[in-house]
């Protein structure tokens, strides 16, 4: 199963949380389109809602009423190999003897087969293919045998690969990060709690204030009343694998990720494109909406070395048309581009046109996109793309697709610039990529790119070994 998906949780000083929890997933729907969830807890008992599509569609006020509790988590999910089904939607719940249990879960695991296989040989039935439902029977296991903070521990120690959890175990709330940070994780206060969430944008929309980031390896406990959460290191490992593509494509501008403003990386990641292959044009656009930082930054960089170029809107968005890289097939994919973007003749009728862009992937996207502008009149076309060409799949929770579907994995840039019918293409190096984000190369992952995984992939190389030691600290925050 893999995932890229969106998760939240919120507890807080009496107030229900359903609502904060709905809109929180609002604010985190571009992570996930397929199905949404909530889970919360009244202190008696746990109520859920999980439900097949969009966020407003998932969700109306008789659902939201009837999730009764101060506490709750909540869930946005795509699927990718796993298919489109209620079985797999999230937040997974389960109830055992030492209480109740829901999980929501952004990330994938590289060894939920032989977690699995242990927990089934040990008499656990499941219900669906995902790893979530891995990782909840481990932990529920755990808890029959030691306490919250040590079951957790127990199980971060099990399982191996990406992950960002927020967890409800009766009315406490958790979150927990993986020990190399591959997915992201921040915490935020509000008037009255706290709120876990995969991006600060979430806590923006609550009129929270972002506290910080949830540390690689550590576990956050919120406390029921929302007074204030505690802090345990539970694992460090010597290196991070902060992901680098929650930069380049798939966080929210506003957001807040390993530090630094989304927004802000991508147009510092726009210059050093211009510095490393600018080419002067009449006019730079940008494919939007996430190419917008990019090519901004990259004509910015452009007019500051003298050259006369004008940053122009050429392309318009259909915004009622979804992500392309997020839908499901390929034919699917094709038609969206037409459906999604209409370019403007006037910017680009008789001129020379840079068109900036994220990333490629398939590659079926920039084909169409060169063929849009030609038909628009443009005289030269020249694609800039603000990552490293994508040479291989990624097992940590991305959809990139096989090898065979990924343009660059067989070809060159000269053949992919070929292929697209551009004048020319050029990529952002990964020395750009550090650069721009001040990471060493140890210390992102780079697999989608490289070949080379943080954690040993059957049949993929590995970068790096990683060990694991357990430090144990704790820090208590709050009234």
């Amino acid at each position: 199963m893999h995932e890229k998906c969106g998760v939240v949780g919120i507890s807080l000083d009496g107030r229900e949380a359903a609502r904060p929890l709905y809109y929180s997933l609002y604010a985190l729907q571009h992570r996930g389109q397929e199905s949404a969830g909530i889970v919360t807890h009244d202190g008696f008992q746990q109520h859920e809602h999980v439900e097949m599509g969009l966020v407003g569609d998932a969700f109306d006020s008789d659902n939201l009423a009837a999730l009764n509790g101060p506490q709750g988590i909540g869930h946005v999910r795509y699927p990718t190999e796993g298919g489109v089904n209620e079985c797999c939607a999230q937040p997974f719940s389960v109830s055992f003897k030492s209480g109740s249990l829901g999980l929501a879960h952004n990330g994938n695991l590289v060894n939920a087969d032989e977690v699995r296989e242990d927990l089934a040989a040990l008499g656990h039935a499941f219900t669906s293919a995902g790893d979530t439902e891995v990782i909840a029977h481990d932990l529920a296991r755990n808890l029959l045998e030691a306490d919250l903070v040590r079951a957790v521990k127990s199980t971060m120690d099990r399982i191996h690969g990406s992950y960002s959890l927020t967890i409800m175990h009766d009315e406490t709330v958790l979150g927990v990060r993986d020990p190399q940070g591959n997915r992201p994780l921040c915490l935020g206060e509000l008037d009255d709690g706290y709120v876990l969430a995969s991006e600060s944008a979430a806590v923006d929309t609550l009129d929270g204030e972002l506290i910080r980031e949830v540390k690689p390896g550590e576990l956050i406990v919120l406390a029921p009343d929302g007074a204030g959460y505690d802090s345990y290191q539970l694992i460090d490992a010597p290196q991070t694998a902060h992901c680098f593509f929650e930069h380049v494509y798939f966080a929210r501008p506003d957001s807040i990720i390993d530090g630094e403003l989304v927004y802000d990386a991508r147009r510092e990641l726009g210059r050093q494109l211009w510095e490393e292959s600018g080419i002067e044009t009449d006019v730079v656009m940008p494919v939007p909406d996430s190419g917008r930082a990019f090519a901004s930054g990259y004509a910015e960089a452009a007019n500051e070395a003298g050259a006369e170029t004008e940053f122009a809107e050429g392309l318009m968005k259909n915004r009622y048309v979804g992500r392309t890289f997020i839908m499901p097939t390929q034919d699917e994919r094709e038609r969206a581009v037409r459906l999604k973007l209409n370019p403007i003749k006037s910017t680009i009728e008789g001129r020379s046109v840079t068109i900036v862009d994220d990333s490629i992937v398939r590659g079926t996207t920039s084909t169409q996109l060169v063929s849009l502008l030609r038909d628009a009149g443009a005289e030269e076309i020249h694609m800039r793309v603000g990552s490293p060409p994508i040479v291989a799949p990624c097992y940590l929770g991305i959809d990139m697709a096989s090898r065979e579907e990924l343009i660059a994995a067989d070809r060159t840039i000269d053949g992919i610039e070929a292929e697209i019918e551009a004048e020319s293409l050029s990529y952002l190096s990964i020395d750009a990529i550090t650069e721009a984000l001040n990471r060493t190369r140890a210390d992102l992952c780079l697999g989608c790119v490289t070949g080379e995984y943080p954690y040993d992939v059957e049949g993929e190389a590995t970068d790096r070994d990683v060990t694991r030691p357990s430090v144990g600290r704790e820090t208590s925050h709050g009234d």
